[in-house]
């Protein structure tokens, strides 16, 4: 307390000038409309600045929370997508359901190799399983081919191994893509008829042989193509809409079905 005392009495000249600076000020913004308009103007910028930065910082560390909220309602909306029965469904419970759709994100990528990996946080914990195929927002990333408990190794098309349906775009002219290893941004689009038209630019989308993968997810776009007059086929260099380098955030696709599929499939063939 003395220290206080002795402090204003040290300082009461500069204090005493700074009290009645501020009445000075308060009398003259009450008696002037322009100064009294001015202040409110200063007080609210200053105000508003306050308020914007701090919307700022909170948002921010919401961030995480609003990404979550919006991995699942776009789980939610490919659920939709991915099981409609028809183009316009009425109702919501009319919707067979034929693929489960989980979110998951990216831990680990490779680009570069022959054989590339994807490993994902959700594994078998989560219900993840073997031939699951593996989306983003964008297009189709590949396959889980192994399962741990916590974790999952996904298939990357960019592997020499990868052989998926595909076809093109609103035409039932499918083939098989698979990857020359040449580029990270580019595959191949193999087994399509010489007599198909194409067009560079015409959109690659998954095909309905697929028992991985629901029909028509985005792939790429056909950025050249040579046929091989020996075959009549042509080999199609598809640009492809996912930046490999740079993932995320992935989609786990399960058909409900597919191992019913198979096992008919495996009976026909044993016939």
């Amino acid at each position: 307390m003395q220290q206080i005392i002795n402090f204003i009495i040290r300082y009461k000249n500069f204090l005493l000038y700074i009290f009645l600076l501020i009445i000075s000020l308060g009398f003259t913004v009450q008696s002037h409309s322009y100064h009294q308009s001015s202040f409110f103007n200063s007080s609210n910028w200053i105000a508003g600045n306050i308020y914007q930065t701090s919307f700022s910082v909170t948002s921010y560390f919401d961030l995480n929370k609003e990404n979550k909220q919006l991995i699942e309602e776009n789980n939610r909306l490919r659920d939709q997508l991915f099981n409609r029965e028809n183009e316009n469904p009425t109702e919501l419970d009319s919707i067979q359901m034929n693929y489960t759709i989980a979110s998951g994100k990216v831990i680990k990528n490779s680009y570069a190799n022959l054989r590339n990996y994807i490993t994902i946080n959700k594994g078998e914990k989560n219900s993840i399983k073997i031939d699951m195929g593996v989306i983003t927002a964008k297009g189709i990333l590949g396959i889980v081919e192994n399962t741990s408990n916590n974790f999952a190794n996904v298939q990357s098309i960019l592997n020499q191994n990868s052989n998926i349906n595909a076809k093109i775009k609103n035409t039932n002219h499918f083939g098989s893509l698979v990857w020359n290893a040449k580029s990270y941004n580019i595959v191949q689009l193999i087994d399509i008829p010489r007599l198909v038209p194409l067009t560079i630019g015409d959109t690659i989308v998954t095909g309905a042989m697929s028992s991985i993968f629901p029909e028509d997810i985005p792939i790429g776009t056909i950025k050249k193509f040579d046929l091989d007059t020996s075959k009549s086929f042509y080999t199609i260099d598809v640009a492809l809409f996912n930046d490999m380098t740079n993932i995320k955030n992935v989609y786990i696709v399960n058909n409900i079905n597919r191992e019913e599929i198979q096992q008919l499939e495996a009976e026909t063939n044993d016939q």
